[in-house]
C-alpha cells in the first residue's frame, strides 16, 4: 500500500538567499525583541570603535605631545562610562538574544506539530517517524541556535567592519588599504569552502535522521529483537550508521577547520604589512605613533569580525541543511484538503464549526470510485457498493484484496481518484473531514493508547464526558472488570503506547474509547486478530449488544467472528466476488465456504493440540 520513503534531496551549492528570506520571515516576527539586540550590538560595536580612537588620543595629546598625565581624569571616566555602557549592553543582548532562540524554536516546532496534523494518511504512510523526530528534535534546534545567535553576531561584525572601515579611511587612506586588500581574496576562498561545508553538513544530517530513525525502531521494536536474538545484528547497523555519521561529520569539521587558518592568516599578513610600512612612516615622521597604535588595534577589529563571519558562512551552511529539512516539513503538500466553500462552512481540522455538524445516520454508497496507490497497480477500479444504516458489513479477503482500502476511503483518509463515496446520500467531499472523522469510530488492529491513565484514555473519545460517561462505556464492552482490579482502577498508567497493559486490555479500553464518542459508523480493522479467545468472545458479545443500531464495517481475519454480520463480502483484488449472510455463502459452498471450512479445521487441529499437550503435562 506504501511505497518507500525516500528523503528530499537538497542540490543548491551556495547560500539559499530564497531560503534564508523564508526563515527569516519566522525570525524576524519578534520585532520589539529584536530591535532591542539590533540596538545592543550596534551599540557595542560603536564603543568598540571608540576604544582605540580614545587610546590614540591619548597616546599623541597627553603622552606624547604634553606629557603630563595629570590630565587623564576626565578621559578616563569617558572611557570608564564607555565600558560601563558595553558591560550594560552585554547584559540585555545575552538576555534577548536567549529569549529569542527559545521564542523561535517554540514557535518553529508548534508550526510543525500544527502541520502534522494537517498532514494526510499519505504523509505518514510513507514518511518513517525517525525522519519526523529528527526534524522536530535536532533540526529545529541547530536552526534556532544558529539563527538567533549567529544573526546578531552578522549585525555586529557588520557594523564595527563598516565602522572601523570609515574611521581608517579618514584617518589616513593608505594605511587603510593595507588592511582592506585582503578582502576580496577572502570573499572568493569563502565561496570555494562554502560549497563544500554545505555538501558535508547537507549528508551528515540525512544520515542523523536514519540514525534517528534506527533509535527509534530500535526501542519500539526492543522486545521482538530480544526474542528473535536479533540484538548482534541490531547493533552492527546500528554501528554502520553511526561510523558513517562520524566520517562525514569528521570532513565537515576538518572543512571548517580549514577554513579558520587561511582567514587567520590573511589577517596576519596584512597587519604584518601594516606594522612594517607604517613602522617606518612613524621613524621618518609621517604619521604618528598614535595613529600606527590606533590602526593596529583596528586591524585586530577590522579582522576578528571577519574571522566571525567566515565562521558564520560556515554554521550557515549547517544551517542552511537543517533549514531546508524543516521547510520541507512545514511546506509539506497536503494532499486531502476541503474546499474553500466546504471550510467557510464547517471550519477546518483544527478550527471546526462543530455547532453546523449535521448528525450521520449511517447510510454509506460507493459508486463507480477508482483508487490506486500507484497509478500502474490500481486497487479499486469501478467499484459500488451500498450499505443501509445499522447493516453490519464484514469485509474478507486475502492480504492485498483491498479490504482496508476501502475502509480508508470511506473515512476518508484518502480520496478516490475517480467515482463519489457518498454518507447519507451526500458526496463526503461536500462535507469537512473533521464532520465526518467525528462521526466515525476506528478500533485498530494494534491500538494506540496515550501516555497518561486508562480514564483520560477512554475520555479522547469525547473530551467533554463525565466520569460516569466513562465508566458506563467501560461497562459496556466488559472493561470495568479488569479495570477496577488494577492499582488504581481508572487513574491507572498505561504507560507509553499502552505497554503496561496486555494486548487484549487495550484493545478493550480502545473500544471503549470509540464507543464513548457515539459514533453513527464503527470501523473494526481486524479487531480480534491478535487477542486472546476469551477477550474476543468479549468484543464479538460488545458488537452484537452495543453496535447493533450503528453500520458497522468488520475487517476480519477470524471468520467465526462475523457469523452474524448482516452482510458478508469476499473481496479479490479490488471486486466483490460474493455477497451475503454467513448462511447463505456456506450454502453456496464457493469460496467464502473454502476459507471458512479451512480455518474451522484448523482451529479444531490447535485446540486438540492444546488439550493433548496439556494432558501430558498432568500425566
Amino acid at each position: 500500500m506504501s511505497e518507500r520513503f525516500e528523503e528530499q534531496e537538497f542540490n543548491t551549492d551556495h547560500l539559499d538567499t530564497k531560503l534564508w528570506r523564508r526563515i527569516l520571515k519566522h525570525f524576524f516576527v519578534y520585532k520589539k525583541d529584536l530591535t532591542i539586540i539590533f540596538i545592543s550590538m550596534i551599540s557595542i560595536a560603536c564603543v568598540d570603535i571608540a576604544f582605540p580612537y580614545l587610546n590614540k588620543l591619548a597616546i599623541d595629546y597627553f603622552v606624547l605631545e604634553n606629557g603630563d598625565l595629570s590630565k587623564l581624569w576626565p578621559f578616563g571616566l569617558i572611557y570608564g562610562f564607555l565600558i560601563l555602557v558595553q558591560v550594560f549592553v552585554v547584559y540585555f543582548f545575552i538576555k534577548f538574544t536567549g529569549k529569542v532562540e527559545m521564542q523561535f524554536a517554540y514557535d518553529i516546532r508548534n508550526q510543525a506539530f500544527k502541520k502534522l496534523q494537517e498532514l494526510s494518511f499519505s504523509y505518514y504512510d510513507k514518511t518513517p517517524q525517525g525522519w519526523i523526530m529528527a526534524r522536530m528534535t535536532s533540526d529545529i534546534g541547530r536552526l534556532a541556535d544558529i539563527v538567533s545567535w549567529s544573526i546578531i553576531d552578522l549585525i555586529w561584525g557588520s557594523t564595527l567592519i563598516i565602522g572601523v572601515s570609515i574611521v581608517m579611511l579618514v584617518v589616513n587612506w593608505r594605511l587603510a588599504l593595507l588592511v582592506l586588500v585582503v578582502v576580496p581574496f577572502l570573499a572568493y576562498i569563502s565561496i570555494i569552502f562554502q560549497k563544500k561545508i554545505l555538501q558535508r553538513y547537507r549528508l551528515t544530517r540525512k544520515i542523523n535522521s536514519k540514525i534517528t530513525a534506527a533509535y527509534s525502531e530500535g526501542i519500539l521494536g526492543a522486545k521482538t529483537t530480544k526474542t528473535m536474538g536479533l540484538e548482534d545484528q541490531q547493533s552492527a547497523e546500528f554501528r554502520e550508521l553511526t561510523s558513517s555519521m562520524k566520517s562525514e561529520s569528521v570532513k565537515a569539521a576538518i572543512l571548517s577547520a580549514a577554513f579558520m587558518p587561511i582567514v587567520m592568516g590573511l589577517g596576519a599578513f596584512s597587519s604584518a604589512m601594516l606594522i612594517w610600512i607604517g613602522g617606518q612612516q612613524v621613524l621618518v615622521g609621517t604619521i604618528a605613533f598614535g595613529t600606527l597604535v590606533l590602526f593596529t588595534q583596528y586591524a585586530s577589529q577590522f579582522f576578528e569580525p571577519l574571522r566571525q563571519i567566515a565562521r558564520l558562512l560556515a554554521e550557515f551552511q549547517m544551517a542552511q541543511a537543517s533549514a531546508e529539512r524543516v521547510l520541507s516539513l512545514l511546506n509539506a503538500d497536503v494532499d486531502l484538503v476541503d474546499r474553500d466553500d466546504v471550510v467557510e462552512k464547517y471550519g477546518s481540522i483544527l478550527e471546526p464549526k462543530t455547532e453546523v455538524y449535521e448528525k450521520v445516520k449511517g447510510d454509506v454508497e460507493f459508486d463507480n470510485v477508482s483508487f490506486y496507490y500507484k497509478e500502474e497497480e490500481p486497487v479499486l477500479v469501478n467499484f459500488n457498493l451500498k450499505v443501509n444504516r445499522g447493516e453490519t458489513i464484514a469485509l474478507v479477503g486475502e492480504t492485498g484484496s483491498g479490504k482496508s482500502t476501502i475502509v480508508n476511503l470511506i473515512c476518508r483518509f484518502y480520496e478516490p481518484k475517480s467515482g463519489v463515496i457518498r454518507i447519507d446520500g451526500v458526496n463526503t467531499k461536500d462535507r469537512s473531514l473533521g464532520w465526518l472523522h467525528s462521526n466515525l469510530g476506528y478500533v485498530l488492529q494494534a491500538p494506540h493508547l496515550f501516555s497518561g491513565t486508562i480514564k483520560e484514555n477512554i475520555r479522547y473519545g469525547d473530551l467533554n464526558a463525565s466520569d460516569e460517561a466513562i465508566v458506563e462505556a467501560a461497562k459496556r464492552v466488559s472493561a470495568h472488570e479488569f479495570i477496577m482490579n488494577m492499582e488504581e482502577g481508572y487513574d491507572t498508567e498505561v504507560g507509553e503506547g499502552g505497554g503496561r497493559l496486555s494486548t487484549g486490555q487495550k484493545q478493550l479500553i480502545s473500544f471503549a474509547r470509540a464507543i464513548l464518542a457515539n459514533p453513527s459508523i464503527f470501523i473494526l480493522d481486524e479487531a480480534s486478530s491478535s487477542i486472546d479467545t476469551e477477550t474476543e468472545q468479549i468484543i464479538q458479545t460488545a458488537i452484537e449488544s452495543v453496535l447493533h443500531d450503528k453500520t458497522t464495517f468488520i475487517i476480519a481475519h477470524r471468520l467465526s467472528t462475523i457469523v452474524n454480520a448482516d452482510r458478508i463480502l469476499l473481496i479479490d483484488k479490488g471486486r466483490i466476488v460474493e455477497d451475503g449472510t454467513h448462511s447463505q455463502l456456506m450454502h453456496k459452498k464457493g469460496r467464502y465456504y473454502r476459507l471458512y471450512t479451512n480455518q474451522f479445521n484448523e482451529d479444531r487441529q490447535n485446540e486438540l493440540l492444546q488439550i493433548k499437550g496439556e494432558k501430558a503435562y498432568e500425566a
